[in-house]
């Protein structure tokens, strides 16, 4: 019986343990990001250029979603196979625009209006990662009035800290969003 607790323990430790272990989720290596591309387009009897798979990944930084939105709005304006660099070229609009529909949109709407200033001043220092203390610099305000907000936005998986004191966006492209859909000055009021 004692051994049968034992190992009921042992399982129940090795549960819990799994439940707090987040594994990072990043972006694709460009071979994972290459083979994401090329795989089920090829199985389709599509074909991509090197460049065309280049220029995707470049715009999508390897992120997952982002490459499969970009593959298919690709996909869509190619006129035959192979789908070429002017392809993705064209069809960046479209997948930039679905993008900012769906995926930033549904993030960005969650966000109460400070949230919003916080995320636009980091957009405007550019992609990240940023000091704490430059995003509030940008802001007008210290650093100790925007720890709520900053840990605010990390309960929301909008952005992370990849080391201490240092902030980036959780996914590529969202500094580019906020420029677009606050393209003013407007969030450098109070």
């Amino acid at each position: 019986m004692s051994r049968k607790n034992s190992w009921l323990r042992s399982s129940a430790r090795c549960i819990a343990e799994r439940l707090f272990d987040y594994p990072e989720i990043g972006p694709l290596s460009q071979v994972d990001a290459r083979q994401a591309l090329v795989k089920p387009a090829r199985a389709q009897g599509v074909e991509f250029t090197v460049d065309a798979v280049e220029g995707i990944i470049n715009h999508t930084k390897g992120y997952p979603y982002f490459l499969q939105e970009w593959g298919k709005h690709a996909w869509e304006v190619a006129q035959a196979s192979p789908i070429t660099a002017g392809d993705v070229q064209q069809a960046s609009a479209q997948a930039i625009g679905a993008l900012d529909e769906s995926f930033f949109r549904v993030r960005f709407d969650r966000l109460t209006p400070l949230q919003k200033r916080y995320l636009r001043a980091m957009a405007e220092l550019g992609a990240g990662p940023h000091r704490s203390g430059d995003i509030a610099e940008a802001l007008g305000r210290k650093v100790t009035a925007l720890a709520p907000v900053r840990n605010e936005l990390i309960g929301k998986g909008m952005i992370w800290s990849p080391s201490h004191g240092d902030t980036a966006f959780t996914v590529p492209l969202f500094d580019e969003f906020m420029k677009r859909i606050i393209p003013d000055d407007t969030w450098k009021e109070s």
